[in-house]
C-alpha cells in the first residue's frame, strides 16, 4: 500500500449557519464528484467527535463489505472452536 498523506483527507474547514447549513468545501465536491441535488448521509462520529458526510450508494457498499468481512470472520472463528472442541472431546476419552 502507498503511503498515506493525511494532509490529503483535510479538505478545508465550514462554518455552520443559522439554519444548520454548512458548505461542502469546493475540493471535497470536486474529489468526490458532488453536485446539487446528490443525496448524502450524514453519520454521527461513534464517540460524538464529528460527522461525516457519505454518498448512499458507497456508504452501502462498505456497509456489505463489513458483513462480509463480520461473516468470514465469525465462520472461522466458530471452525476453530468446533476443532478445539473435538480435540478436548478425544483428550478426554471421547464420547
Amino acid at each position: 500500500m502507498a503511503d498515506l498523506n493525511l494532509t490529503d483527507f483535510f479538505l478545508g474547514s465550514v462554518t455552520v449557519g443559522e439554519r444548520g447549513q454548512v458548505v461542502i468545501p469546493a475540493q471535497a465536491r470536486e474529489k468526490m464528484n458532488i453536485k446539487p441535488g446528490d443525496k448524502l448521509l450524514a453519520i454521527l462520529h461513534p464517540t460524538h467527535g464529528g460527522v461525516f458526510f457519505a454518498r448512499i450508494e458507497q456508504f452501502r457498499e462498505l456497509t456489505e463489505q463489513m458483513i462480509n468481512l463480520v461473516e468470514t470472520y465469525a465462520k472461522e472463528a466458530t471452525d476453530a472452536g468446533e476443532d478445539q472442541g473435538s480435540s478436548a472431546t478425544t483428550r478426554d476419552g471421547g464420547v
